[in-house]
């Protein structure tokens, strides 16, 4: 494990062809997250927001620069070493829960660990564990159609830590609800981090939200700049 920040993007830049131009997106950007650090993005719709976050967790490619995960620079790495990092060392929350709908609350928990290879008992185990955490153990049973919003999303959140990852990318994770449901899943998410140790970046609109976390940065012209 290295010493230094867990998650970093050095001088990392992100571009796609339209039909007559092109689109920077990220442009020479640099990014730290340290260890345990609770970090919000907040930036207006189009800025870059779900790039920043795809690229950070190894769903696209930087065509520039490097995403350097607990000391590993991974621009590099073949398909299926990016897959393998982000199956056990990142956690990935979205706005829709994208929970599977013929599965219980349990069995979608149950998931991820038992594609890295956990027994299904253990798995079951650790998978009520983080629902009691989440304060939906009661109805692990139930399929997501049975689910309120904010119980889905509260499962799709034990769903991203259950194999224990490095660090955790949240998307909008509360822009699908209420404000009452919002703050009330938000705290969830938050002492799950706290507790945890994990790293956390979170895209949101949600200034209040904003505002509890260690600090708070935003995208302008392509770079990643701090919030004051």
């Amino acid at each position: 494990m290295s010493a230094g920040p867990i998650l970093q993007l050095t001088s990392v830049g992100r571009r796609y062809n339209e039909i007559d131009r092109e689109l920077v997106i990220l442009d020479d950007a640099n990014f730290s997250l340290g260890r345990g650090e609770m970090v919000a993005l907040v930036a207006p719709s189009g800025a870059g927001k779900s790039t920043l976050l795809h690229t950070a967790g190894l769903l696209e490619r930087p065509d520039s620069g490097d995403v350097i995960l607990d000391g590993r620079a991974c621009g590099s790495l073949s398909d299926e070493e990016r897959t393998a990092i982000r199956r056990n060392d990142i956690g990935f929350v979205y706005q829709f829960h994208h929970l599977l709908p013929e599965f219980s609350a349990l069995e979608n928990v149950m998931m991820p660990q038992m594609i890295r290879g956990m027994k299904p008992r253990v798995a079951s185990e650790r998978a009520q564990q983080l629902l009691d955490y989440m304060k939906v153990g009661a109805r692990a049973s139930h399929r997501p159609s049975e689910l309120s919003g904010g119980e889905q999303q509260r499962v799709a959140i034990a769903r991203a830590v259950a194999n224990a990852p490095l660090v955790l990318l949240a998307d909008e994770p509360t822009g699908n609800l209420d404000p009452v449901t919002s703050s009330y899943v938000f705290e969830a998410l938050e002492a799950l981090v706290r507790q945890s140790g994990l790293s956390a970046m979170i895209a949101t609109h949600n200034h209040e939200l904003a505002r509890r976390m260690d600090r708070r940065v935003t995208l302008k012209d392509g770079k990643i700049t701090t919030v004051s």
